[in-house]
């Protein structure tokens, strides 16, 4: 399981002293018990290492946000230190599709709904993270689906 990788980790970060990584994987962590406590409300199960996976896409997507403002704004220091993090977050990450698989998912989607315009986007979304949404950049995929039609 994913979590436990993370928490084996975070022990090995700090047993060599790796201040940053150790920082690093302890905000991961801190993340998961979050979706955790939000998931103990709610009726719907999720499978651990999807809700693991969500997380760490989450927290990637904010790190390359801040990275992006950071050098934007000239603070060069603090966009190192989300680079760093980001570099930490992905190693959990499983391997993205790329563009070319992504756009055949695409096409199999739009097959599989009936999609025929732009206001079937809804529905190939929905196909789409269903069945790939571990490996799939939801960004790169909605722009793809919107220049499909």
């Amino acid at each position: 399981m994913l979590r436990d990788k993370i928490k084996a980790e975070t022990v090995t970060a700090m047993k060599a002293k790796d201040k940053e990584r150790t920082a690093a994987l302890r905000l991961i962590g801190a993340k998961i018990k979050d979706r955790d406590i939000e998931l103990r409300t709610s009726s719907k199960q999720v499978d651990d290492d999807e809700m693991v996976i969500e997380v760490l896409q989450k927290m990637a997507k904010q790190r390359r946000e801040s990275i992006t403002m950071f050098d934007d704004g000239g603070r060069t220091e603090l966009a190192d230190q989300e680079r760093a993090e980001l570099t930490i977050i992905e190693e959990f990450l499983p391997q993205m599709m790329d563009e070319a698989a992504t756009r055949a998912a695409i096409e199999e989607a739009k097959v599989t709904t009936g999609a025929e315009s732009i206001k079937d986007m809804g529905k190939v979304m929905g196909e789409l993270k269903a069945k790939h949404g571990a490996v799939l950049d939801m960004s790169l995929a909605s722009k793809l689906v919107k220049d499909s039609f």
